[in-house]
């Protein structure tokens, strides 16, 4: 008797941005389909175009969307004579030509955005022409699902209309095609955005949320072997020295200071942000990456002692993160920063620099109440004194900061319990396997 065949494995092609925020949420969505018996494909390429070919080199956009497009062809096409053709491509809503050579290829196209939904929203209005730019008038700004949101609680795309062009054609066009996508997935969870997802899905695509997407065993500990990101384009201090001066230091007592693999910091700022620190007198922890340390104010650094203040190059920032001498985090409000201290319950001190994180900072402070924003004077910059003032607001005992606290922990159950077995993240992942399971069936 011949035993029964076993039914075809359906597998996902996935294609990330190749930067570190967009890489690390859609390697961990690969890790958690693999876990829910799919095979999951995860290609890199060697510039934000996706064609392989150095930056600088024939880098004009046509140039790019072409050598990607043949590129992730010639793959499908490689993959589907294997055993296991592809079903699916997932692909970084910024890379939108992926959809259709998906489409081209008869398979199923799925977007991957690694901004909220918020953020896109807004951008979804503008690239539409519902929300006309430049911007007129002082009043707030009007956006269905949201909050009412002042100018500058706007992507900074948007509010300082012209600065980064670029950037700003990158966004827009994200949307030049979503129309066609069979799905749109959302690395956040369900119950930080209920109101703005509940629109989106009803008004604009079908639409899913599968974060947070994190390492499980930060989160719900059900996959046992997914204890890092697994792809770092930096490399962090050995962990045991982080740990043990991190372990010197009393339960919520050191302030956690981070702007992320892009922030260029003013001169200026750094050296405010440091004289700030020293003033609010907390053990600090900072990142400054190997290119930006020559700002720093060597006299006043030379001047704290080294179990007040430790400067790294970069870190593992979960580790960290996870610490219980980690009392509060400043931080640029990249997304991905934001969801790590959400799901580890650390309040935050926001300090947003451009793109979509004033409006991350804007929901930090006002909607989820797990941090407050730092405010920046005339010419940009935040002051040394509102750096004290604020890391003092979170770490000094008052009921501010006891409100962040009690927020931060509710915000970090909801995180686990959205990604734990039969969370709003997990139905919704066990139904996008589902489908694609049929889909192999069928085919």
């Amino acid at each position: 008797m011949e035993s029964p065949q076993k039914p075809p494995q359906a597998h996902a092609l996935l294609l990330p941005l190749p930067v570190q925020g967009h890489i690390s949420p859609m390697f961990q969505f690969a890790k958690r389909l693999v876990s829910k018996g799919l095979k999951a494909t995860l290609t890199i390429s060697d510039c934000p175009g996706g064609d392989g070919r150095p930056q600088g080199e024939e880098s004009s956009e046509a140039h790019r969307t072409r050598g990607g497009s043949r590129t992730l062809a010639e793959l499908i096409r490689e993959l589907d004579r294997s055993t296991h053709p592809v079903v699916v491509v997932i692909y970084d809503g910024f890379m939108p030509w992926a959809l259709d050579v998906a489409k081209r290829c008869k398979k199923l196209g799925v977007a991957f955005f690694t901004q909220t939904c918020a953020v896109n929203n807004i951008y979804y209005h503008v690239q539409r022409g519902l929300l006309e730019l430049p911007l007129s008038g002082g009043g707030s700004v009007e956006v269905p699902g949201l909050p009412p949101l002042e100018p500058s609680e706007l992507p900074s795309f948007l509010y300082k209309l012209g600065s980064y062009p670029g950037s700003y054609d990158l966004v827009m066009k994200q949307f030049s095609n979503v129309g066609d996508a069979d799905l749109v997935l959302f690395n956040n969870f369900y119950e930080l955005e209920e109101e703005v997802v509940d629109w989106m899905s009803t008004n604009l695509w079908p639409l899913k949320t599968i974060g947070p997407t994190l390492p499980s065993l930060y989160l719900d500990k059900r996959l046992p072997d997914d204890t890092a990101y697994g792809i770092n384009l930096f490399t962090p201090t050995t962990t045991s020295t982080v740990s043990a001066w991190l372990c010197s230091h009393p339960p919520r007592s050191v302030v956690y200071v981070s702007f992320g693999s892009m922030a260029d910091l003013d001169p200026s700022q750094v050296v405010e942000l440091a004289h700030g620190l020293a003033l609010a007198g907390h053990p600090f922890l900072w990142i400054v990456r190997s290119s930006e340390q020559h700002k720093l104010p060597r006299d006043l650094m030379d001047s704290i002692p080294s179990e007040q203040a430790l400067i790294l190059p970069w870190c593992n920032q979960l580790e960290v993160l996870a610490s219980d001498a980690i009392g509060c985090f400043v931080t640029h409000c990249g997304l991905n920063s934001v969801i790590e201290a959400i799901c580890l319950g650390v309040p935050m001190v926001a300090m947003p620099q451009w793109t979509d994180q004033p409006t991350n900072a804007k929901f930090v402070e006002d909607v989820w109440r797990v941090g407050v924003r730092a405010k920046a004077d005339e010419p940009g910059f935040v002051a040394r004194e509102e750096v004290e003032r604020r890391v003092t607001e979170v770490l000094g005992g008052g009921e501010r900061g006891r409100e962040m606290a009690e927020s931060a922990r509710k915000w970090m159950a909801a995180a686990k319990a959205a990604i734990g077995e039969g969370g709003s993240s997990d139905r919704n992942i066990n139904e996008f396997v589902e489908e694609l399971m049929s889909r192999a069936l069928i085919e």
